[in-house]
């Protein structure tokens, strides 16, 4: 027998040691690159096989073949363990102590004035409204005209707007809201909407005042609708938001878009005692409110000797301040986590 033909059966009881001492997947790859390689120590035998007689030729060959399938099969081995080695050392680096007290995850929340509208919103909605939205960006026409507030109004005085254009504002109620409504409508169905949103208006941000705060409008059209239909609703929405107890009155007042109308008060938290809340009156403003103006129904589509409404308004931190007992309007929009956390 050849030398050749010795030294690679040699080879098998080194290959079989020498891998199974390899802890790294790099000298796995070189151990490979050693003996199954181009320039390998199994390649180079085969290449002497010119200088064997027929039957050299055919043991090397045979003798190299087993030789490589032991190698290949003693690489994968050694290459599992390694892995399983590598995924236990993980496991064991990744283990949880199963004793040790939970972490609290702080979670997040509604803000307060979400929480408000939602509130307000499923009041209405168990009483059969339907909620309606529109456009923040509006046209001065849905804003003012048709709400009979023509041009040169010393009503829109009131409103100090913020203006895009000259036909294009930030709307200043929600009011557009219920104007798109009767529209689309064509003059011919009852509506019985509330419209929450957003609003805009030029003014001095202080303790109770914002240039941009929510509102959310109410309206109903119908042709059977009375004044004492809206002192219903006001007198339920004040004992739902507020308490049982609480009553409303009705003060004459004036708007543009209703006829009659009346700004609302409810009782204070003072029982009607009087306090710095309530200005020592015994009770508290929350909405206005009226009978839709005959103008703003024909200027809709709705035929004022047909139809009849009431529409109110009210401001969405004004509730949650009297709600809640919050004297600073600020306070809603500069996510100080510590006040927002009050009302998780």
């Amino acid at each position: 027998m050849s030398n050749i033909i010795k030294n690679i059966i040699k080879l098998k009881d080194e290959v079989v040691e020498n891998i199974s001492k390899i802890k790294e997947e790099q000298q796995l790859n070189n151990e490979k690159a050693k003996y199954l390689g181009k320039k390998g120590i199994i390649a180079e035998a085969i290449r002497m096989m010119d200088t064997l007689d027929e039957s050299g030729k055919k043991e090397l060959g045979r003798v190299s073949n087993e030789t490589k399938k032991l190698i290949n099969v003693c690489l994968e081995n050694q290459r599992k363990l390694i892995e399983n080695e590598k995924i236990n050392q993980k496991l064991l680096k990744e283990a949880i102590d199963v004793t040790l007290p939970g972490t609290k995850i702080k979670t997040g929340t509604r803000h307060v004035l979400r929480q408000t509208v939602d509130e307000i919103v499923q009041l209405f909605s168990e009483m059969g409204y339907i909620v309606a939205e529109g456009p923040e960006i509006e046209n001065e026409d849905y804003n003012f005209e048709k709400l009979n507030l023509p041009k040169n109004h010393p009503a829109r005085d009131m409103q100090d707007t913020f203006y895009i254009t000259e036909q294009i504002l930030l709307r200043t109620h929600t009011s557009p809201v219920q104007v798109r409504t009767m529209l689309k409508n064509n003059g011919n169905k009852p509506i019985k909407i509330v419209c929450p949103g957003k609003v805009y208006r030029r003014d001095d941000d202080d303790a109770t005042h914002s240039h941009q705060f929510m509102q959310l409008e109410g309206l109903i059209v119908d042709k059977k609708v009375s004044i004492s239909d809206l002192k219903g609703t006001l007198d339920e929405i004040a004992r739902k938001m507020f308490g049982e107890d609480k009553k409303i009155r009705l003060r004459p007042s004036y708007f543009p878009f209703t006829e009659p109308s009346v700004e609302v008060d409810v009782t204070c938290n003072c029982g009607g005692v009087g306090c710095n809340i309530c200005k020592q009156t015994g009770w508290i403003e929350i909405l206005g409110a009226g009978m839709v103006h005959p103008n703003v129904l024909t200027a809709c589509g709705y035929d004022p000797e047909v139809y009849r409404g009431f529409a109110f308004g009210l401001g969405i931190e004004r509730i949650a301040m009297l709600k809640y007992g919050i004297d600073d309007i600020r306070n809603f929009y500069i996510n100080d986590i510590r006040f927002l956390n009050q009302f998780n």
